[in-house]
């Protein structure tokens, strides 16, 4: 069965492309006086130029140019200014391929180039299993060596043997990333992962369904099944600290792809991955359910709220034609109070005089019925709207 490809063909040409924008061209292809002492060593004027862009390959990306491969505008143009000579010359270069191939040996002699071998392959997989650890991204991986080897002047060997790698650092990263999710697991710890993946009672969900599943509505009965799903991620009882063994991404990851695989899926898994992936979902499980009961409580708090304060609006829209019947009336008692007291008359009368006394003091009663809390607000509503 071929390898699964972990890098797309987009990616693949990233790791090979020559820069363009001009401050990269003068970084990457710039000679030194060591440099073109060297390369005026060569006859003629093709074998120069043809020399001279054959090293700035190796140094950026990596690579010797083929035969039959034209080498790229830019960089053409920039080397052949270097060495005061037209482009043209690199059409005479490397008739012959024993040039070209004397031309690498010369490369690898004088500016120490070495080629990829299999003590350097060995080499790359162990150092890219531990960054492995962190990430299995392809592309990661994979310009982490292309870069690695070429600060070692090392060139880069063909695309397969760099993706290859990459794979194997991937492959062997995992085996330590489950073996450190399940050593420290218990037979206990295993029976009640394998729990998870029987239906849960009276249900056609399994427990690991029924507790991956989120609350549909901000009310107290999803809030008290949300908290028996956390109780029931804690009844696992995992060892101390297990959530530290391995890198939050790669926990991440395995618990992102458990999720998306059915019961059946999940025990198909060869044993050590099973029990992994499944301690990665209850890690992950427990995190979420705990942020989703905080929301849960959020949403509830914000709607008794909501509805404490629609409620004031409503009332106090609704007594609205009274308060302001009561404000104008008090305004016409007040002002023949005011009258009363500059003339010395009896004020009763006066009140008297605005209505009748019984409708005075019925008006009192009902202004204090009308009357809100001295702050004005609407949490007085809330316990009302919770109950």
């Amino acid at each position: 069965m071929p390898r699964r490809s972990i890098l797309s063909a987009t990616e693949r040409e990233s790791l090979l492309a020559l820069p363009d924008a001009k401050d990269e061209l003068i970084r990457h292809y710039t000679f030194n006086e060591t440099d073109l002492s060297v390369i005026r060593q060569r006859r003629g004027a093709a074998n120069r130029l043809g020399f001279a862009v054959q090293l700035c390959y190796l140094r950026f990306p990596g690579t010797f140019l083929g035969v039959d491969e034209p080498p790229f505008p830019p960089l053409l143009r920039m080397v052949a200014a270097q060495l005061k000579m037209p482009v043209e010359s690199w059409s005479e270069y490397g008739q012959r391929e024993q040039t070209r191939r004397e031309h690498l040996v010369e490369l690898q002699t004088v500016f120490g180039f070495k080629p990829f071998t299999m003590s350097h392959y060995r080499q790359a997989v162990h150092t890219l299993t531990e960054l492995a650890l962190q990430t299995d991204k392809g592309i990661v991986l994979a310009s982490a060596l292309v870069e690695n080897l070429r600060r070692q002047s090392i060139i880069l060997p063909a695309m397969n043997a760099i993706e290859r790698a990459s794979a194997e650092a991937i492959t062997r990263a995992n085996r330590r990333i489950y073996a450190a999710l399940t050593d420290s697991l218990l037979s206990p710890h295993r029976q009640r992962l394998d729990e998870l993946l029987k239906r849960k009672d009276g249900s056609k969900v399994t427990w690991l369904a029924w507790l991956r599943q989120s609350p549909a509505k901000p009310n107290s009965r999803h809030m008290l099944e949300h908290i028996e799903r956390l109780k029931s991620w804690q009844a696992l009882d995992l060892p101390a600290g297990i959530e530290r063994q391995v890198h939050q991404n790669r926990l991440l990851k395995i618990a992102r792809e458990g999720g998306q695989m059915t019961p059946a899926d999940l025990a198909k898994f060869e044993v050590q991955r099973r029990y992994a992936t499944l301690v990665a979902l209850a890690i992950e499980g427990m995190a979420t359910v705990t942020d989703e009961i905080i929301d849960l409580h959020d949403r509830i708090i914000g709607k008794l709220f909501n509805a404490a304060k629609n409620k004031h609006q409503q009332q106090f829209q609704a007594s609205g034609k009274a308060i302001n019947d009561k404000v104008r009336m008090y305004g016409r008692i007040g002002q023949a109070l005011i009258e009363a007291k500059q003339s010395g008359s009896d004020p009763f009368a006066a009140i008297e005089a605005v209505m009748p006394w019984d409708t005075f003091a019925a008006s009192v009663t009902e202004a204090q019925t009308l009357a809100r809390p001295a702050d004005f607000d609407f949490l007085h509503h809330i316990g009302e709207s919770y109950a």
